[in-house]
């Protein structure tokens, strides 16, 4: 009989069981009397055991990383889309605003442009007719043309509208911005340019001619306007100072507002006619061109030589128009 140490206790065979005194057995222990080979499965057992309970520590980790709820992401998707810039309407149509707002602009300038051009530069009161006068004394030189009643000679602004009492005016405010507004460069102007006489007035101020046609005219016509380019290049110098053609005139343009088809216009004095005249419009040029000029070019000399003077015919406008080439009654300068 051997002898066993009170504080020991008997050896079994069995491996000792890791659990504490007082924990419950495991569940995959085996039996105090299992076999040696049955020890190892439960050491196994064990080691599943404690798989198991790593198993349940993962099974813990994976419940706190568990996918978010379909509540949970529309919310987060809500967030998201509110911290997007939303553009604002300017911002989603500004290539289309700018577009429209520039067409519009261009629109209203043409507007504007359209409205200025169609607006009259100048206005007529009476479209002058000069009266009748009686027939010149026998052996007299006649004086060709006709006195028109002087309407001042003021400069206003260029682009201001001037009003004339009598048209085609021989006289009356005119611009002063030489070469551009007045005096106007001379040539003859076709019935599509521009020549106002605004313009023309501070040519006739120096002394130059100004030869009018309407644009109903034989004027207007191809022919017509061959007939001006001939008579401007044949245009004689003038005749007191011997200013070169080009200088002051003559100018050829077309003017809508007078009594006859054709008119001659030196300072305060007109020649109406019916059709082209060159031979009267040189005649009335040597005979009045660089004398009524009250800005003279040179000293001014005597009066018209061989004129027989008379009364200046009415201002008023009466009656039809007798023209030049009728043998009107002469009148002073």
């Amino acid at each position: 009989m051997s002898y066993q140490s009170p504080n020991k206790p008997p050896s079994t065979g069995v491996p000792s069981d890791p659990l504490s005194p007082g924990d419950p057995p495991s569940p995959t222990s085996p039996s105090s009397s299992g076999k040696s080979s049955s020890g190892t499965g439960g050491t196994s057992g064990t080691s599943g055991g404690t798989g198991g309970t790593g198993g349940g520590t993962s099974g813990t980790s994976g419940t706190s990383s568990r996918p978010p709820s379909a509540a949970s992401r529309a919310g987060r998707r809500e967030r998201q889309r509110a911290a997007v810039h939303q553009p604002t309407f300017l911002e989603r149509h500004r290539t289309l605003i700018v577009i429209v707002a520039a067409i519009a602009g261009v629109a209203l300038v043409s507007v504007v442009v359209f409205a200025s051009a169609s607006q009259a530069a100048y206005a007529c009161s009476t479209v002058w007719t000069p009266a009748p006068t009686a027939s010149p004394a026998a052996g007299a030189t006649p004086a060709l043309g006709y006195v028109q009643p002087d309407m001042g000679r003021g400069h206003p602004s260029v682009g201001d509208k001037v009003s004339y009492t009598y048209c085609a005016p021989a006289s009356g405010s005119h611009y002063n911005r030489p070469g551009t507004a007045g005096p106007i460069p001379a040539r003859v102007y076709g019935p599509s340019d521009t020549a106002l006489p605004e313009g023309w007035l501070h040519n006739l101020e120096h002394g130059g001619i100004v030869i009018l046609y309407t644009g109903t005219s034989s004027g207007a016509t191809p022919e017509g306007q061959a007939q001006l380019r001939a008579l401007f290049d044949a245009f004689p110098p003038g005749p007191v100072c011997g200013t070169p053609k080009g200088q002051n005139g003559p100018i050829m343009a077309r003017f809508d507002q007078m009594s006859t088809p054709f008119q001659a216009i030196v300072w305060g004095r007109v020649l109406p006619l019916e059709t082209l005249d060159q031979a009267q419009i040189i005649a009335f040029w040597e005979q009045w061109g660089e004398r009524t000029n009250p800005e003279p070019q040179c000293p001014k000399p005597s009066a018209v030589p061989s004129a027989v003077p008379s009364a200046v015919p009415s201002a008023a406008p009466s009656g039809p128009a007798t023209p030049a080439s009728a043998s009107p009654a002469p009148s002073p300068s």
